[in-house]
């Protein structure tokens, strides 16, 4: 061989040892018949952050439903009874980034003890007189939009009061102007699992045990004009929520949201004064279901305090450990019909 070709096959031999040591550092991510590409799990719930959340809420009534943006960036959702037999959301977001967060309306007092289990910071537009008055003897550090707009905006194509919107930038802005402290060591409120938990080994040919039931399909009725359902897609395993029966879809993204946990706690309530605000018993104990991969059990929730973490526990007294993944609390009055299916 002439030296000039010597020399080209030496170049082409360490050339191809180069890239066969570079594909066994970086293998390329595709997969073939005999070979199959393992994935890392990315936790959707982060429990070493030491962010404080933020807890947003959020507008309910019917002309507003169309515009809710950013709610499946919450990693844990409320929804309670307000005035007239409506509802309002509580949504609390931990390490995001979220553009558009809204419709935002006004504190009810009650939604605080959820706030404050958290040790979340309170976003609202307005305030009923209990909240005013209780975000003050309570030292809740709050964001008022009455008070602090810059904090939120106006989309002006929507008719007011359901169309002020916020962010996670103005939020986290908004915290530093008032000195609020936005690290944690006392967010969390669930136990998230490593594993996933599933409940259908207390399933048979005769029947569930141990206060487990099948629950592909849950219903939740809240008053005459408000109801509430989830499908379960086995393939995604998530629910599919929908409220009145229809689609409860993003307005920015056009999907549908989607759950991994469903706890439905049963609160009793009573009416304050003539223009039907509602007062809730938060604090005590009650009934509930915690739901998950087509399947509910039985529990009960207590809570000590206002400012104390609400606790679940299955009926022989072991804490509820939820899977990884959002979380959506409905918490219901105590006569609300629950069907599962």
């Amino acid at each position: 061989l002439s030296s000039i070709a010597l020399a080209l096959i030496v170049i082409a031999i360490v050339i191809s040892v180069i890239l066969l040591n570079k594909n066994k550092k970086n293998p390329v991510n595709k997969k073939d018949d005999n070979q199959s590409v393992q994935v890392k799990k990315v936790k959707i719930v982060n429990e070493d952050s030491t962010s404080r959340p933020f807890a947003v809420m959020i507008n309910n009534i019917s002309v507003a439903r169309p515009l809710q943006s950013g709610l499946q960036d919450a990693y844990l959702m409320y929804e309670i009874i307000v005035e007239g037999g409506i509802s309002r959301y509580l949504a609390l977001f931990i390490d995001q980034s979220t553009e558009r967060i809204g419709s935002i309306r006004s504190a009810r007092h009650y939604f605080l003890d959820y706030a404050l289990e958290s040790d979340a910071i309170y976003s609202h537009f307005g305030w009923s007189p209990y909240a005013e008055n209780d975000i003050k003897s309570l030292g809740v550090n709050n964001i008022n939009g009455l008070t602090n707009e810059s904090a939120y905006w106006r989309d002006k194509a929507i008719r007011a009061p359901h169309n002020v919107f916020t962010s996670s930038s103005k939020l986290y802005a908004a915290a530093n102007k008032f000195g609020y402290s936005v690290e944690s060591n006392n967010w969390q409120l669930l136990t998230y699992s490593p594993s996933a938990i599933n409940f259908n080994g207390n399933c048979g040919d005769t029947g569930c045990s141990n206060g487990v039931e099948v629950a592909n399909s849950i219903n939740i009725v809240y008053s005459n004009s408000q109801s509430r359902q989830y499908v379960y897609d086995s393939d995604k395993a998530t629910y599919l929520r929908s409220m009145n029966n229809l689609k409860h879809v993003d307005k920015i993204s056009g999907e549908q949201y989607s759950y991994k946990n469903i706890i439905i706690e049963r609160v009793t309530n009573k009416t304050l004064d003539s223009y039907g605000r509602q007062d809730l018993d938060t604090v005590g104990t009650g009934d509930g279901f915690y739901i998950t991969n087509g399947y509910a059990r039985t529990i009960k929730w207590e809570k000590s305090s206002r400012k104390s973490k609400t606790k679940y526990k299955y009926s022989d007294g072991t804490e509820v450990v939820v899977n990884d993944g959002n979380t959506f609390i409905q918490i219901i009055p105590v006569y609300a019909e629950v069907t599962l299916s």
